[in-house]
């Protein structure tokens, strides 16, 4: 079992990223904490902390200042970013401290699933040893960057989902299937098939609004929009 501890200074999002931890195979939640002080406390009493699920926004100190005291420390334990700061600057700090994945608030279970498998897949990379050729170093990089895309269903393309997903990126708010049609030149109905794609793995999120007809129309905005 991959032992993780789950930081968040919101009590409830704290339990609601434990219990998606419990709910990947091979993953169980070690500890909680809500302050960047319990986190270290923890890392240092806790039998084993093989991941930590780390917030940058904390009460007494930031995420990143979290990572620093662990290395400072001696903690070698891997780092996973969930985090609603989304600032180039941070992000870069992340990545250069050593953070192994940055997932960006809010999120749906499928995005924190895809990390944690590319996480354990790392992991079993790992386990081998040894020495690495060119081909297995490729792998473990490969594994760390896997988990942003899901597999997709068949008949989908993945360019086509990246053209869906930069209109939704863009855009100053959400957007309807015919809106969607009309800045990518794609039919409405292909639009709307993979709105419905992105809108089911947590991509994209589903509002509706009411028309004097009072039928309502299904709009579309990336689950990353603040």
């Amino acid at each position: 079992m991959i032992e993780v501890l789950v930081v968040d200074d919101d009590l409830r999002v704290a339990r609601v990223n434990a219990a998606y931890v419990e709910k990947v195979a091979g993953f169980r939640v070690a500890g909680v904490a809500h302050n960047a002080a319990d986190a270290l406390e923890q890392l240092e009493k806790l039998p084993r902390v093989d991941l930590v699920l780390l917030d940058h926004y904390l009460p007494d100190d930031t995420g990143l200042m979290v990572v620093q005291e662990m290395r400072r420390r001696g903690h070698q334990t891997d780092v996973i970013m969930v985090t609603a700061a989304r600032d180039v600057s941070t992000v870069q700090a992340a990545m250069r401290q050593g953070a192994l994945q940055y997932l960006v608030k809010p999120f749906a279970f499928a995005g924190l699933r895809a990390k944690l498998e590319a996480y354990a897949e790392l992991r079993r990379t790992l386990d081998g040893g040894g020495e690495a050729e060119q081909a297995e170093v490729d792998r473990i990089f490969g594994a760390l960057s896997a988990g942003g895309e899901p597999d997709l269903p068949k008949g989908h393309s993945a360019t086509t989902t990246e053209v869906v997903r930069r209109a939704l990126m863009t855009a100053e708010g959400p957007l309807s299937a015919q809106e969607i049609a009309d800045r990518t030149g794609l039919s409405r109905q292909t639009a709307q098939r993979y709105l419905k794609l992105l809108e089911r793995t947590g991509r994209a999120r589903l509002t509706l609004k009411y028309g004097d007809a009072g039928r309502p129309e299904h709009r579309y905005e990336w689950a990353t929009r603040p």
